[in-house]
């Protein structure tokens, strides 16, 4: 181990997400192939049809983005098999150089947590990105397992802080006795995790791109983060340069805006995939870092 308490030869998750932002720009491309996307590509809605789509997505972007971000629940569905091909799709997007975020939104607690920690972060799991999405709903706490084995092994977090469906607000709006909101409390924790990293942390949050003035109304402080701000919403659900702007403020340039079926949409064509990802990390480039 390093003395940053990493693998050797190894950069922290968010040191490498820094350098890849900077090169790429701030975009990552959800991998998700849903059922009607599946069509789209004259692919079956199968286990073979998920693993076609998301290698051709990886052979198509791979070393082009930032990172790409399988969503672990549309291989599930497929039990076994599409497990298997979410393995196979986070190997090669490793193999192209590119870095992984498996959205997989896990949450836990005790040794369930470690167990999940154990899969999506661990090395030599075939599960293990660059970093996974974790839900602290369970307190934040809770995650520990997650967050220790992350930074024992160079890898990142994203643990939910905002998110854009209308029932989020129900918990994440809520405040304590000491009348901080629940989403202002875990961008604080996500904070101190942060403490002293540079460029950037490896503990991020994931805040939607389309929840208007939810930082606000919940005094969330997303500048003191330190860490990456994963921004889905992105293109095909209506976010673009005013709204990066309305909703992270001064903290955009630690957006990694996500757009998933504004870049699959363009497919199957590896041509018009490439094309689609850089209008969009232009379009994200020149709201975030401008």
């Amino acid at each position: 181990m390093t003395s940053a308490g990493t693998p050797a030869g190894r950069a922290s998750f968010g040191a490498r997400l820094a350098a890849a932002m900077d090169e790429h720009g701030p975009l990552c491309v959800g991998i998700d192939p849903h059922a009607s996307l599946l069509e789209a590509w004259g692919l079956d809605d199968d286990a073979a049809g998920v693993r076609e789509f998301s290698l051709r997505v990886v052979e198509a972007l791979g070393g082009r983005v930032a990172a790409l971000k399988p969503q672990a629940a549309f291989f599930e569905r497929h039990g076994s098999a599409g497990v298997a091909a979410l393995e196979e799709t986070i190997a090669a997007a490793r193999a192209a150089g590119t870095l992984t975020v498996v959205d997989a939104k896990r949450g836990d607690i005790g040794s369930t947590m470690a167990g999940y920690a154990d899969a999506f972060l661990a090395d030599g799991s075939p599960l293990a990105g660059d970093a996974v999405t974790l839900s602290p709903y369970l307190g934040f706490g809770s995650l520990t397992p997650a967050a220790d084995l992350a930074a024992a092994t160079g890898r990142g977090i994203f643990v939910l802080c905002l998110t854009s469906n209308p029932e989020g607000h129900e918990v994440q709006h809520a405040r304590g006795s000491d009348g901080v909101s629940v989403a202002a409390s875990v961008a604080a924790q996500a904070a101190s995790l942060n403490a002293g990293a540079d460029p950037m942390g490896s503990v991020g949050l994931v805040v939607g791109a389309t929840v208007g003035d939810a930082v606000r109304v919940t005094g969330t402080d997303l500048e003191s983060v330190g860490g990456p701000l994963l921004a889905p919403g992105v293109g095909a659900q209506g976010a673009g340069e005013r709204e990066l702007a309305a909703v992270f403020g001064a903290a955009r340039r630690q957006v990694l805006a996500s757009s998933s079926r504004g870049v699959l949409a363009a497919g199957p064509a590896a041509a018009d995939l490439r094309g689609a990802a850089e209008k969009a990390a232009r379009e994200a480039r020149a709201a975030l870092r401008s």
